[in-house]
């Protein structure tokens, strides 16, 4: 298998033992049966997962998770075994060790509803389960060793397990360089650092939980997200880590703050190129600071090219403008419109995103001395760069920067996948349409983003050109179905998947579902006055309307608030639970036990989105005030290797980000073994083309 992406994989497999399993006591769980209308996104993952294995094992994995953090293992167990069952034929060992370990995850899961009788036998057929599956995968396949050590840290002690579980996490730390990336390994030290405890060995128990980032030793919810949560230094979306791009001319800059730094040495090797200023001036020069210390002989800073001007993108422009001699900026001469937005953005809002230390001055102050209205280009130290105008799907300022020569196209934000900010009045899915449109058209061999998870999820023209029919469906029901009068829960819920979606690659299937809901957004947010369907905005109840409407009048006491939550978690409705809980909450200011729901509530919110959606994941975080560290790499000896390298070539310690691919070239697994593709899978077709003149697909 050669395909398994290094991104969204990681919620997939986290979130499949929701709390410590018990073996020795308690009724099975009794919860409420629950619908794929309430979790769209689970129901879309179903019908992606039953069409074919599919080429990126990561959907399989983001299947499970949401199976999990649904609390409906049982579902899961059945699903998975028939599917297995279904396509075991066509599956080589690699393969049959991930379904193994997806249905021995939701077993594990599913612990505590087995009758007591049978739970000692479930269990040791779970652990039987990984077994096999490490057994097929010839001990070298990281998920079934992560998962085999996660479980067997968690089962009683009779069990006998505790020595494996130490074996098993141990040799994930040995071979992280495995991992799809670094946050896998918070749940290894966690662990570790539990045996530890209970060898009595205080030093290396308190060692790992230090590298884990947990601050406590029980906790409701798995994360192994790459994403990071901090008060001051606001979110990042990686670990950090310096690559080259194309070898000793573009190099890229990850997890420094919230947004990506590109840096671009010029032909004469006399100039320095940054690609967007940051968000803040004190990461801005971090991340120049810590490329000069990786190439000392870096040229100074002459030209910082604005692919658009939003806050993380402008944001840091005070560090570049205080250089000497001060670098020039060039942006696109309507600037000024996205600034206006930038404005009206709630300042509270923008540092849960970007921190304490960000300041909108300074985005507000942005000023380019070269204005750009047209195609123009631009030769700076001898290379070549096109600045291309565009609409693109966030701003109306949007910049694409080429360099045809070098085959690289810097695309800023235009496909964004929540179309502008979702605070904001703003975005335009015409005008990401378009933009896929000119991407096309310059077929280039690196497609580099503002945001690290975009590069790697919209990474090439052509899966570009599959999603642009998908999402050109998609408008269509939707402004359809708002027509017809339905509600926009409604049109969530409808697990809207176009028909020709079934011949498209696992790669198309991850980026429809990640724009998906935020395209439903944007375009009933667009398309509707601020009447919407349903009676929806006719009135404006406020949250203490509703509390009181709980309480006054329905006499809901604390306790049944509390319970009535508990409930709804259990059942996996944790949306339905935090606003439940917002609404009443504050007339029961002292309930220890509704500050404990409500805080395991937004956890649970926290581990459903942290792979697909990472301004949910901000906001849940912030919520309850729960940071998730940063996980970095240990320094590197040595130079390090271009993107793309093979993963045999990068040491261990290059474990943030290792093997990924980007532009046009294909990610590496982590678990060893051939290419593989389904013999049921049909045979593609050349797919339909957008045309953006008649607006139809043809």
């Amino acid at each position: 298998m050669t395909r398994l992406l290094r991104f969204l994989t990681v919620g997939a497999c986290c979130a499949v033992i929701l709390a410590p399993l018990a073996l020795l006591g308690g009724a099975p769980a009794q919860g409420a049966a629950s619908t794929d209308g309430q979790r769209p996104e689970l129901a879309y993952l179903k019908q992606v997962n039953r069409w074919r294995p599919p080429s990126d094992p990561q959907l399989l994995f983001l299947l499970m998770a949401q199976f999990a953090n649904a609390g409906r293992h049982a579902e899961g167990i059945d699903y998975f075994n028939g599917v297995l069952k279904r396509f075991e034929a066509g599956l080589d060992d690699t393969h049959k060790a991930l379904y193994l370990t997806a249905v021995a995850s939701l077993r594990a899961g599913r612990a505590n509803d087995v009758f007591l009788l049978g739970r000692i036998g479930w269990v040791r057929d779970t652990l039987k389960l990984l077994d096999e599956a490490k057994r097929l995968t010839g001990g070298e396949g990281f998920i079934t060793r992560w998962m085999s050590g996660l479980v067997r840290a968690q089962v009683p002690g009779f069990f006998g397990e505790r020595d494996a579980a130490m074996q098993d996490l141990v040799w994930c730390v040995a071979h992280a360089d495995k991992a799809p990336h670094l946050g896998w390994m918070r749940e290894v030290y966690f662990h570790l650092a539990a045996l530890h405890r209970q060898r009595g060995e205080d030093v290396a128990a308190r060692r790992y939980q230090g590298l884990s980032g947990f601050d406590t030793e029980n906790k409701p919810a798995t994360f192994t997200t790459p994403f990071a949560e901090d008060a001051a230094a606001g979110h990042t979306m990686s670990p950090r880590s310096i690559r080259e791009v194309v070898p000793g001319t573009v190099y890229l800059l990850s997890g420094f703050e919230f947004t990506e730094y590109y840096f671009v040495v010029s032909a004469d090797r006399r100039e320095l190129i940054a690609i967007d200023a940051g968000t803040r001036s004190d990461t801005a020069r971090a991340a120049h600071e810590a490329l000069r210390a990786r190439v000392p002989s870096l040229p100074p800073l002459t030209t910082v090219l604005v692919t658009h001007a939003h806050w993380d993108h402008v944001g840091g422009q005070r560090y570049f403008r205080s250089l000497n001699p001060s670098p020039r900026f060039i942006g696109r001469a309507n600037y000024k419109d996205e600034l206006a937005h930038d404005a009206m953005a709630n300042p509270a809002t923008l540092q849960r995103f970007f921190g304490k230390e960000f300041h909108l001055a300074d985005v507000l102050s942005y000023r380019p001395d070269v204005l750009i209205d047209r195609p123009t280009e631009l030769i700076v130290g001898g290379t070549r760069f096109e600045l291309l105008p565009t609409r693109g799907g966030e701003t109306d300022d949007a910049l694409l920067i080429h360099m045809p020569e070098q085959g690289v196209l810097f695309v800023g934000d235009i496909l964004m996948p929540y179309l502008g900010a979702p605070f904001v009045e703003e975005g335009s899915v015409d005008g990401l349409l378009a933009a896929i449109d000119q991407v096309h058209a310059l077929k280039p061999r690196h497609l580099l983003h503002g945001h690290e998870p975009l590069t790697r999820i919209f990474s090439s023209t052509a899966m570009l050109d599959d999603l642009q029919v998908q999402l050109v469906w998609l408008r269509g029901e939707v402004l359809r179905a708002m027509k017809d009068g339905s509600e926009r829960g409604a049109i969530h819920a409808a697990n809207l998947a176009p028909p020709t979606l079934e011949r498209s690659e696992s790669n198309v299937h991850l980026a429809y579902l990640v724009l998906r809901e935020n395209m439903i957004n944007r375009l009933f947010d667009q398309n509707s006055g601020y009447w919407q369907n349903g009676l929806q905005g006719l009135d404006a109840p406020t949250d203490a309307d509703r509390g009181e409407a709980l309480v006054d009048y329905l006499g809901v006491s604390d306790t049944q608030l509390a319970s009535a939550a508990e409930r709804m978690v259990a059942d996996g409705k944790h949306e339905l639970a935090a606003a439940v809980l917002r609404w009443a909450q504050p007339r029961f200011a002292n309930s220890p036990r509704l500050d404990a729901v409500r805080k395991l509530a937004y956890l649970k919110l926290m581990e459903k989105y942290q792979e697909f959606n990472p301004f949910k994941f901000i906001l849940y975080s912030g919520e309850i005030d729960e940071f998730t560290p940063q996980i970095n790499a240990l320094p590197m000896q040595g130079p390090r290797p271009a993107i793309g390298a093979q993963r045999d070539t990068v040491p261990l310690v290059q474990i943030a980000m290792v093997g990924q691919k980007l532009g046009d070239q294909q990610r590496h697994l982590f678990l060893e073994g051939p290419p593989y593709r389904s013999p049921a899978a049909p045979s593609l077709k050349r797919k339909p083309r957008y045309d953006p003149g008649s607006g139809k697909v043809a």
